[in-house]
């Protein structure tokens, strides 16, 4: 998985999702982590593009974090 944007339009997505669809980005992550067991990336966006009615860029956005984060989790 490589990321398509830059970190730092990554970022600008992320502190937008909240006020765009009214669920703060750790609601998103839950949202995933309780979803189907996916295991591409492009697999997870389609998921919550359809499931949620996201844009793709903010779906990628969630999908990307998320898998920062757990990528980071492993590293503990």
């Amino acid at each position: 998985m490589s990321p398509v944007f830059s970190e730092e339009t990554h970022r600008n997505l992320l502190a937008r999702i909240p006020q765009c669809t009214g669920r703060e980005i750790s609601d998103w992550l839950r949202a995933v982590d309780d979803g189907p067991s996916l295991t591409r990336f492009e697999e997870k966006v389609s998921w919550l593009r359809g499931e949620h009615d996201l844009s793709h860029g903010y779906a990628k956005a969630i999908i990307h974090e998320h898998d920062l984060r757990r990528a980071a989790r492993k590293l503990l």
